[in-house]
């Protein structure tokens, strides 16, 4: 196992609310060696004391649930460099000196990815190292290729090993039980096809706005925030042929050949099958059944450029040219400050063929991916010989608690030279290849810009 984390824009919202709350339940859990070092570096001028004190204020405020002892372990364990992440020198002398393999995670925004790889290329990272880039990999197909052209020339002959292309959502227990559904339950596989199934919808939907992210939000927008990465992730998993062989080339190689299935819609076709809107001023929902916190129009947030036209909601409607899939319907919608938390997979099955002249409901599979978590059957029962009529049934299941926190299966997967959870170079351009075309044709104005009142369920 790799012993040393180079946590770069350590300082940042995502160090801080995931990476280290994922560390120290990595430590509480005894998954980290003894001697295990985190360098954190960031442009801010601190010393060791000064970002120990921030790290262990930010664990206290986001891990409360890890022990104080592990966190306090966790917090002596890391030293502080002052780095312009912007200047190579700066970056290649982070790691001067360094002998033995490192973990490099670039938390930073994917602007800066270019700049820092070509910076650890220059200095040269032992063997056995790995860099870790958090999605989103690229803004289109272009730059996709691109990074991942600068990806090859930078690990060498090492490839993909020495790369982890971070898409959390692949840590998540419920995202990762979509596939063991399949292979362990004999009554799910035979009808995981077009014959019974009309749609599957991904859903993805937050009740919070910004939450201070307009910075990076306002140039990326829903579709490549969350939609080509975290949704298609998901559908490739749902669509995927079951690998002959449980290993990480053949998961990996199964989900591309799903991504690949996808057809890719024309600009004719984005009016149709593609929605994109964002929200005006509104009042959030409040879980706790008050009143809820009011929000500005997305174009009046701070940090915000109305001009650019960014999107906080998406629907798209998918096709997949294969033989599982023929006539199903994929539907993906993604949104911000909506009236509530929906992320799951919803699979609707075709009617059932009866003798009765009285039409049952279709059955119906809920799967909550990211809270609610619970499986939910939707069936139909009834007693039709004597009265034809039927009666809704619904099993309701809940799945044990994690373990592990999503972040902290995907540091240990970093860590421990693991690649299942990482997303392999050609499954993010051919994610890219899927939803390119849709930007084409909302930059060309093809696809109105709608608008929604915040706390609503969304464009009408």
């Amino acid at each position: 196992m790799i012993k040393t984390l180079v946590l770069l824009g350590a300082t940042g919202d995502l160090a801080g609310r995931f990476l280290l709350p994922a560390l120290a339940a990595l430590r509480a859990a005894d998954r980290l060696p003894d001697d295990f070092q985190i360098v954190a570096a960031a442009r801010e001028d601190l010393d060791d004391e000064a970002f120990q004190r921030t790290a262990a204020e930010r664990l206290e405020r986001h891990a409360p649930e890890v022990p104080a002892a592990a966190r306090a372990d966790l917090i002596r364990s890391v030293r502080y460099r002052r780095t312009e992440l912007t200047d190579p020198a700066s970056v290649g002398s982070l790691l001067s000196g360094v002998r033995q393999p490192v973990a490099v995670y670039l938390a930073l925004p994917p602007g800066l990815y270019t700049t820092v790889v070509t910076a650890l290329g220059s200095t040269g990272l032992p063997a056995g190292s790995r860099i870790a880039l958090e999605k989103p990999f690229g803004e289109d197909l272009d730059s996709a290729m691109a990074l991942n052209r600068l990806l090859d020339r930078v690990t060498h002959s090492a490839g993909e090993q020495a790369v982890f292309r971070v898409d959390h959502v692949l840590g998540l227990p419920t995202v990762q039980n979509l596939l063991a559904m399949r292979l362990a339950n004999r009554i799910l596989e035979p009808v995981w096809n077009s014959r019974h199934i009309e749609q599957i919808d991904i859903l993805w939907e937050e009740d919070l706005g910004l939450e201070g992210r307009a910075g990076y939000f306002d140039r990326s927008g829903t579709l490549r925030d969350v939609m080509q990465n975290h949704m298609l992730q998901i559908l490739s998993l749902i669509a995927m042929e079951l690998p002959t062989r449980l290993d990480e080339q053949a998961l990996r190689d199964r989900k591309l050949d799903a991504l690949r299935s996808v057809r890719p819609l024309r600009l004719d076709e984005a009016a149709s099958r593609t929605r994109r809107a964002r929200y005006t001023a509104g009042r959030l929902s409040d879980p706790a059944g008050g009143t809820g916190r009011a929000v500005p129009a997305y174009q009046d947030e701070d940090g915000v450029d109305a001009a650019r036209g960014t999107e906080t909601f998406a629907e798209i409607v998918l096709d997949l040219d294969s033989k599982r899939w023929p006539g199903t319907r994929f539907l993906l919608r993604a949104g911000k400050a909506l009236h509530r938390r929906r992320k799951q997979v919803t699979v609707r099955f075709r009617p059932a063929e009866h003798p009765s002249a009285h039409s049952a409901p279709a059955n119906e599979l809920r799967i909550g991916l990211d809270g609610p978590e619970d499986l939910v059957l939707h069936l139909a029962g009834g007693v039709p010989l004597n009265a034809p009529s039927w009666a809704p049934v619904t099993l309701t299941a809940a799945p044990p608690a994690a373990d592990l926190p999503a972040y902290g299966r995907v540091l240990l997967d970093v860590l421990s030279g693991g690649s299942t959870l990482s997303v392999r170079g050609d499954e993010a351009e051919a994610a890219w290849r899927v939803m390119t075309p849709v930007l084409a044709a909302w930059n060309a104005g093809m696809v109105p810009l709608e608008e929604y009142a915040a706390g609503s369920a969304g464009p009408p």
